[in-house]
């Protein structure tokens, strides 16, 4: 229940609106009292000297207080339901800013479906938290407290008769409603599993079918539908026991109103207009009596989603703007220095890159080739700051990226990763991503420039054409060529390539590179690359190794070092040669 607390600010946002929703239930409220008293005094004077003209005039009360009250609440209705659909698209908004800052370390521990779970099904459970919880509860509120008062001014001890379940009615509410709650928390994470192999599933279809693995597949994504089914039915197997229990008292208390409230009518204590007023206000306590085990449903699942989406908001992103940040750095130049950096991802980890010292000036190129897994994409990720380095600094002209804002940092880097990611949007839309306003003819240019430009002619929209999920339509090659082109269009200082041509060509990779270095000249380019072909132009080539910088100069350089890099060089040459003969 405290995490239920998190949504104070929220509250805070819209308490005009919530304060003036929650008003109507009392008036309504009110108005809906009025009428047994309209009842009670119909039926006394049907006992003495009524006349016609007296029971229509009542009849019209009754049903000008019964239109009132249909007014008033359906001013609740909007007001506070439409506040609980304003809090849920806050917070799964503030939701998706937050772990938009969080680092990739996040992410790599977290599976998708486990994150695409808390944006739907959690924020969901909260807004009915927010809306139909916080209106029937102040309604429960509001009917009992005013109904209670009125009973006792009709009969105490009658009141006291229908009250006598109460007790047993609150242990109930309360036993039942922990076990809901640590159930409904069990659904949500194994929820959580289900969407994330579902998500799985889909992505990999492709791997499925190509190795006939459907029936295993399809197997374990029953075992995981059982188990959901099973949790759910655990639950509602302790749901189903709420309302049968709720009536049983509430019939109960019928049950001693009559006998006992009979007993004060034929003893003349309290008149049959007071009994049938009575009875009419224990009849409306039925609804809030049974609204309390739904209610508790509700909010108890509304705390065990809110615990799991305050574990997400407590996440502190571990790469952000802070003390060392210099907010008067508004660009860079390019100059790139590691100084003694090494890294690994987690302390019990091994080393990943150690003690690295390069230097790599403005406007210069420089290359990065090694066996997989050397951690040449892990240097790569420190430029952008995408990871802290463990040891040593990364500057950039002069200065340590920590002190350089992040948005001006990444705002001038531009890095296409080796897994090409697209846009379920056009090809267009994607070329210009990461610029505010980007023309056809800044498009079009950067698309020459990658290449990709000529095959867009066989797509029958060009530009317009839509791409399929992650650019499913599109071959390796021409995923590879879009995100390159994505890139140029930023115009940025530093281009970082991780293994971006490896599905392309070589000769389409040579017109990509000539292309790059006539339109940045002044960009400082760093190239990740297996292939010699690509990296042999670069003003300097280093030779990664076991985390350390093995070999480093020019391609000249390392060919007469004869060491790894003309080890690669060689074994390539051969291969090519061979191809040539078959």
């Amino acid at each position: 229940m405290k995490s239920l607390l998190a949504l104070k600010p929220y509250f805070k946002r819209y308490r005009k609106t919530l304060i003036f929703g929650i008003s109507t239930i009392l008036i309504s409220t009110g108005f809906q009292v009025i009428a047994p008293v309209l009842i009670r005094d119909a039926i006394d004077g049907l006992q003495a000297d009524f006349t016609q003209n007296k029971l229509l005039e009542y009849a019209g009360m009754l049903l000008l207080v019964s239109a009132l009250s249909g007014v008033f609440l359906y001013l609740t209705r909007r007001t506070i339901i439409d506040v609980s659909r304003h809090i849920e698209y806050d917070l799964r908004n503030d939701f998706l800013k937050h772990i938009q800052t969080l680092s990739l370390r996040y992410y790599q521990n977290t599976p998708t479906g486990d994150i695409m779970a808390h944006a739907t099904n959690d924020i969901s459970a909260v807004r009915m938290f927010v809306g139909p919880a916080v209106m029937y509860s102040s309604n429960t509120i509001f009917t009992f407290g005013i109904i209670f008062t009125l009973m006792l001014t009709i009969h105490p001890m009658l009141t006291l008769y229908a009250l006598l379940p109460m007790p047993v009615m609150s242990f109930l509410v309360n036993r039942l409603g922990k076990i809901l709650h640590k159930r409904y928390d069990a659904i949500q994470s194994h929820y959580s599993v289900l969407t994330a192999a579902a998500q799985e599933f889909i992505s990999g279809i492709r791997v499925v079918k190509a190795y006939v693995r459907e029936d295993y597949e399809d197997g374990k994504f029953d075992g995981l539908s059982k188990e959901y089914k099973d949790k759910n039915m655990a639950m509602a197997f302790i749901q189903a026991l709420f309302m049968p229990s709720i009536m049983v008292l509430i019939g109960l208390s019928v049950i001693i109103v009559v006998w006992y409230g009979g007993l004060q009518v034929i003893n003349e204590t309290i008149t049959l207009g007071e009994m049938t007023q009575f009875l009419i206000y224990l009849g409306m306590l039925i609804w809030p009596m049974i609204a309390i085990g739904w209610v508790v449903n509700i909010i108890q699942r509304a705390a065990a989603s809110m615990a799991r989406l305050q574990k997400i908001f407590d996440q502190v992103p571990e790469i952000q703007d802070d003390e060392r940040t210099d907010t008067s750095i508004t660009e860079i130049q390019g100059r790139i220095t590691f100084e003694d950096v090494s890294f690994r991802y987690n302390p019990d980890d091994p080393i990943v890159l150690d003690s690295i010292a390069l230097d790599i000036p403005a406007g210069s190129t420089v290359a990065i080739v090694g066996h997989t897994g050397v951690g040449k994409s892990t240097f790569a990720n420190l430029i952008p700051r995408l990871y802290e380095t463990t040891g040593g600094v990364v500057k950039i002209d002069g200065r340590d990226v920590s002190e350089i804002p992040l948005d001006v940092l990444r705002g001038s880097i531009s890095y296409v990763m080796q897994e090409s990611f697209l846009f379920s949007e056009t090809i267009q839309n994607n070329i210009g991503y990461g610029v505010a306003e980007a023309s056809l003819e800044e498009v079009e240019e950067a698309a020459r420039v990658a290449q990709i430009d000529k095959d867009l002619k066989d797509f029958p929209e060009g530009f317009e054409t839509i791409l399929g999920e992650r650019g499913i339509t599109l071959s390796g090659g021409q995923k590879q060529r879009v995100s390159i082109a994505r890139a140029v269009m930023r115009k940025p200082k530093i281009l970082i390539l991780d293994d971006a041509l490896s599905a392309v060509d070589t000769h389409t990779e040579d017109d990509i590179l000539k292309n790059l270095r006539e339109v940045m000249k002044d960009c400082t380019g760093i190239i990740i690359s297996h292939r010699i072909s690509t990296v042999k132009n670069a003003d300097h080539i280093i030779v990664l190794d076991e985390g350390k910088i093995k070999e480093s100069g020019t391609h000249e350089d390392l060919i007469a070092l004869y060491g790894q890099y003309a080890e690669l060089h060689y074994k390539q040459l051969l291969a090519e040669e061979i191809e040539e003969m078959e």
